[in-house]
């Protein structure tokens, strides 16, 4: 008798002649170029992953989720799975019409049939979904500056799969691992999410779940999207990769999972044990603080610590996969193992490394004990990340028009070159509007979107370990947490704010901008018409009254060295 978790689970493909027929007529419909989320998204619709739903979320679908984690007709679903797409693209789709979804190469994936039209109320989404509607949450910052204001809802028609050209053995679909599984006679899978580096802890932990559920064991890590500033998915592949022969092969597999996670807490935990369920297996290790994106605006947790266990308990037997539950695993000293922290004994020594701590000694090139990782591991994270002095970076100047920004930024520049050792870039604003921008205007979104090239020609320069030095004035701070995020992908970013008073600034002006912005004949000027969000944590505020340029181009300088940019 075949066991549930493994007959084929539905799929929502056609088959390859009626996709080659849709693909034709695909051309002439209305099209979406997909984020990366929703590419994310559809490919787990399509592929079963996100089995029962048959498409992207309906308005009833939706409302029902947000408020009760439960679909219009009751199945059990935590996390809204829509289609968010810009004013303009939804003006031209009404009910009823198919549109093409495309990859961002312009591949025809699907072809969606639209139901349902809405404008969401993102602050409600965001207090259901994630607890709070705070940006801090990375998914709620994506939420209300990065998803758009329309929701299209509507069941899909799967022509292929996305194309993904990394690691092509290690992705399997809830169907193909489904059939390895039946292939082995494995019975009772136990599956280990994550998205962080394996380190000795993880395995001893998942050595642990495996022998207690009495199971074969799945590491099935994200490689989708994660939170922002995580090891990235090829680095991490390569460190699973390293240590999958610490693994009994007859009893561990590994598959690769292409989810967007929301990072989502206890939400988010039930939600996996679904996806889990539809890769075929039957248990799944859900750990302390699983899927929590870390501090509030407050500097609290989001979630409670067990309060992903406790709602994954609840849901259990309707999830239709057991929890196998496990606190923080710690390294006993006189015993030379780890052990879970509520069972230590008093007056045993701990030793654990924090996130923290272990970016730290990455960062400064000091040791990695071997009781805390292999390794393997800890090599495939130094070629990643070599200490700081050896990165590349991006000092990114703000503030008002006449403020000083470019002055410094050039002596700043100068005293950087003189050093040696890294190329410098200077990407001041008025240069990058006369050779990058120089078809946009003033208005905020044409303003926005000058910043975000900045910050992408930054990130390329960051990444190919040069320094990019940026002297836009960059007025909003949405705008600025985007440019960060996108380039502590691949270094620091060093936020300078240029705190010159409004007053210093239109004295100083050589222009007459300020005076023409008074006047009205310049509209939407910073300061003047159009507000300056002023940097709540910058790396260095820089009052530049009755200062030298080079005294705060020599302040910047400082900073750098004590972060360990530059050498001392």
């Amino acid at each position: 008798m075949q066991l549930p978790n493994l007959v084929p689970i539905p799929e929502l493909y056609v088959s390859y002649d009626s996709a080659q027929k849709l693909k034709v007529e695909a051309g002439e419909l209305p099209s979406w170029d997909l984020t990366p989320r929703q590419i994310c998204d559809l490919e787990l619709l399509m592929n079963g992953g996100f089995h029962p739903l048959k498409g992207f979320q309906t308005e009833a679908d939706y409302d029902g989720v947000v408020e009760n984690m439960r679909t219009a007709d009751g199945t059990l679903w935590p996390i809204p799975i829509t289609l968010d797409v810009s004013e303009k693209f939804a003006g031209t789709v009404e009910p009823g019409q198919d549109i093409a979804l495309r990859d961002q190469e312009g591949v025809i994936l699907a072809i969606m049939s639209v139901t349902d039209k809405w404008s969401p109320d993102k602050a409600r989404e965001a207090e259901k979904v994630f607890g709070a509607n705070d940006l801090a949450h990375p998914a709620v910052n994506y939420l209300h500056h990065t998803a758009g204001p329309v929701y299209l809802g509507g069941p899909i028609t799967g022509i292929q799969q996305p194309v993904h050209y990394d690691f092509k053995a290690r992705r399997d679909t809830p169907n193909e691992l489904r059939a390895y599984f039946r292939k082995l006679g494995w019975r009772r899978i136990v599956a280990f999410q994550t998205r962080n580096p394996l380190h000795r802890a993880h395995q001893e932990l998942t050595f642990r779940a495996a022998r207690e559920a009495e199971a074969n064991l799945l590491i099935h890590p994200v490689v989708g999207m994660t939170k922002p500033g995580d090891v990235d998915h090829f680095t991490r592949v390569r460190c699973y990769e390293a240590v999958l022969d610490k693994y009994p092969a007859a009893t561990t597999t590994m598959s690769l999972l292409n989810l967007a996670m929301r990072m989502a807490g206890p939400r988010e935990a039930v939600w996996h044990g679904i996806i889990r369920r539809n890769h075929g297996c039957t248990h799944m290790i859900v750990g302390r603080d699983h899927a929590g994106p870390g501090k509030n605006s407050q500097g609290q947790d989001f979630y409670d610590p067990y309060a992903a266990q406790e709602l994954f308990a609840q849901h259990q037997k309707e999830i239709g996969i057991e929890m196998v539950d496990f606190k923080q695993m710690v390294y006993v000293q006189e015993r030379a193992q780890y052990e879970p922290r509520d069972e230590v004994t008093d007056g045993a020594t701990i030793l654990d490394i924090s996130g923290t701590e272990l970016r730290r000694r990455l960062r400064e090139g000091l040791e990695i004990p071997e009781w805390f990782s292999f390794p393997e591991v800890v090599n495939e994270l130094r070629r990643r990340y070599p200490p700081r002095s050896q990165q590349g970076f991006t000092v990114f100047f703000t503030g008002f028009s006449g403020s000083g920004k470019s002055t410094i930024a050039n002596a700043l520049m100068v005293k950087l070159m003189e050093m040696g050792g890294r190329p410098v870039t200077l990407l001041d604003g008025d240069v990058v509007r006369k050779n990058l921008s120089s078809e946009l205007g003033f208005s905020k979104e044409h303003r926005d979107l000058n910043i975000r090239r900045i910050g992408f020609v930054a990130s390329e320069i960051t990444k190919n370990g040069g320094i990019a030095i940026c002297a836009p004035i960059a007025p909003y701070a949405t705008t600025r947490r985007a440019v960060r995020e996108e380039i502590e992908q691949y270094g620091a970013f060093v936020e300078v704010h240029v705190a010159t008073s409004l007053e210093e600034c239109e004295r100083r002006d050589r222009k007459g901008l300020y005076r023409l912005a008074r006047e009205g004949k310049i509209k939407e000027f910073t300061g003047i018409s159009d507000p300056y969000d002023v940097p709540e944590t910058p790396e260095l505020r820089l009052d530049t009254e009755n200062v030298e340029v080079d005294h705060c181009a020599h302040q910047v300088l400082l900073k750098l060295e004590q972060m360990g940019l530059v050498a001392g």
